[in-house]
C-alpha cells in the first residue's frame, strides 16, 4: 500500500522523531510503500503567501506552488501523520501543509453549493502524536487537533478507517510509559 508519511518535528533527536522512524520502519517492513515526507528536513514553506490565497479557488492556479505535495498526497492509498500537540494546535509547519495543500479540487470538491471528499484515494488514515498537557488538559481545551485528524481530515478522506495514537502528559512520562507507547504505534502500524 502507498502511504505518504507527514512528519512534523524540528528535531531529530525527539520523542516524535523515534515515533517517526517506528511509524516508517513498521509500515516499511509489512511491504508498504512509504513515501516520507518530513516537512522540515523538505524545508516546506508553511505561509499562504497573498498570490496564493488569491487564486485559492482558481482550481489549476492554486495548485502550481504545492503540485509536488499535491501529487505525493494524491498518489498515497494511506495517510500517516506523525505530530507533536504544541498550545492545542498543529505545529506551524503542518497546518501550514493543511492550508497551502487541502485546496479546492484536492482535499475537497465544491459541487452545487456542497462540499464532497476529494481524497477518497485514503483508505486509512492515523495520526501519531503526543501532548505535553494530559487527556483532560486537552478536553477541557477542546482538543482541536484530534477533532481536526477524525473529522476535517478524515471527512476529505471519504471516512476512512482512522486512527488517533496520542501519549499526553509528555512532561512527566518515563522511560517505561514512552517505550510502551512505541510498542502501541508499531502494533498500530501492523494493524493500519
Amino acid at each position: 500500500m502507498k502511504t505518504l508519511v507527514l512528519y512534523a518535528h524540528p528535531c531529530p533527536d525527539s520523542f516524535n522523531a523515534a515515533v517517526h522512524k517506528t511509524v516508517v520502519q513498521t509500515l516499511s517492513a509489512r511491504g508498504w510503500d512509504v513515501d516520507d515526507c518530513d516537512l522540515n528536513a523538505e524545508n516546506f514553506a508553511p505561509v499562504l503567501t497573498e498570490p496564493e490565497r488569491r487564486s485559492y479557488h482558481d482550481v489549476h492556479a492554486n495548485i502550481v506552488p504545492v503540485q509536488g505535495y499535491v501529487d505525493r498526497l494524491q498518489a498515497a492509498e494511506a495517510l500517516v501523520m506523525v505530530f507533536p500537540v504544541w498550545n492545542f494546535g498543529y505545529p506551524a509547519i503542518l497546518k501550514g501543509f493543511l492550508d497551502r495543500v487541502f485546496l479546492p479540487d484536492v482535499s475537497f470538491k465544491l459541487h452545487n453549493g456542497g462540499v464532497r471528499p476529494g481524497l477518497t484515494n485514503i483508505k486509512r488514515l492515523a495520526a501519531c502524536t503526543t501532548y505535553g498537557g494530559t487527556r483532560f488538559r486537552a478536553w477541557m481545551n477542546g482538543d482541536p487537533p484530534r477533532k481536526c485528524v477524525t473529522r476535517a481530515v478524515r471527512y476529505a478522506c471519504g471516512w476512512p478507517k482512522t486512527s488517533y495514537l496520542a501519549l499526553y502528559d509528555m512532561n512527566n512520562n518515563g522511560s517505561d510509559t514512552l517505550g510502551q507507547h512505541l510498542s502501541r504505534v508499531k502494533r498500530a502500524m501492523q494493524d493500519l
